[in-house]
């Protein structure tokens, strides 16, 4: 500790240039900051300040020395400041935003959120398009797919697969297919990216070949497309937490189980540079607890 007093009067000292108004921070004589210093350059063996009867300044030794310390010291303050943050109640606006399917997951779970976390302002924002986090002022986003943006910080809120479903009416009137060849014989439903334009890709297990599929519909939104697979309108290639309550139903069916296995991964990402506040940390802790926790009794 006394090596540690010591930096924080010598950075003080060379904030001020003044051993006495070093002192008058630090709730101390001007004499206790002129030993603390010299009991440092001591154990250094360098001299950090020139001194005069009237003035101080810093040696190029110093110099050099104070840059490193303003750093540590910052961040030993950051540090006290995080952990008085723990031991605060939540409380504040946070900017989130999620893929627009998300609003189904997390709308039956906030009022436990809200009870419990009042003083929390939610700013819900559901889009599928990529936003940046940073640019935009959000506090935290969801979002599948490869981590690529080193300005932000991850945790992940879990797996999901992506399953082929029809109705009982199309697979009765259609046919149901033994083969990913037989996709090619049947109407397929497909999601177009709202960023790039570009149709979802039919992934099956093992890097199984999907022949060449007919574009019987194309949506951007998958809300539409559940809903037009449940009419019969065709086959549909959709997360399984979607479904999940169709399937449950008997709405919509798996469609080659042993073959659509294709899994992903959802994050909750939030800026780097920000601390981990009370609000930030509970409610991410609250995503990953309710989001995508698999139903009781579920299977893979």
């Amino acid at each position: 500790m006394e090596s540690l007093s010591g930096l924080t009067a010598f950075v003080r000292a060379a904030d001020t240039l003044s051993f006495v108004k070093a002192g008058r921070l630090l709730g101390v004589s001007a004499s206790a900051i002129g030993k603390s210093v010299a009991r440092l350059e001591e154990k250094l063996g360098v001299r950090l300040f020139q001194r005069s009867t009237r003035h101080i300044r810093l040696t190029a030794e110093g110099a050099l020395y104070y840059e490193r310390c303003q750093r540590i010291i910052a961040d030993l303050a950051d540090a006290d400041a995080e952990l008085a943050r723990t031991l605060e109640a939540p409380r504040g606006k946070l900017r989130v935003s999620m893929p627009v399917v998300f609003y189904r997951l997390l709308l039956p779970h906030l009022p436990i959120f809200m009870q419990r976390y009042p003083d929390v302002e939610l700013d819900l924002d559901f889009n599928d398009r990529l936003v940046d986090v940073i640019e935009e002022g959000l506090d935290v986003v969801v979002r599948s797919g490869t981590l690529t943006d080193s300005r932000l910080m991850a945790r992940p809120l879990g797996p999901f697969r992506r399953l082929i479903v029809g109705s009982p009416t199309y697979l009765a009137r259609q046919g149901r297919p033994a083969l990913p060849d037989d996709l090619a014989t049947h109407a397929c439903l497909h999601y177009k990216f709202l960023t790039s334009g570009k149709l979802q890709e039919w992934v099956l297990a093992d890097d199984e070949t999907v022949p060449p599929l007919p574009t019987t519909l194309i949506c951007n939104n998958i809300e539409a497309l559940i809903r037009a697979a449940e009419q019969g309108l065709g086959l549909a290639y959709l997360p399984d937490f979607l479904v999940r309550d169709a399937l449950a139903s008997g709405a919509l069916e798996r469609v080659l189980p042993s073959h659509a296995r294709a899994s992903g991964q959802f994050w909750v990402l939030w800026p780097s540079s920000r601390h981990l506040s009370p609000k930030l940390r509970v409610f991410v802790d609250f995503l990953c607890a309710h989001l995508l926790a698999p139903e009781v009794g579920e299977t893979s």
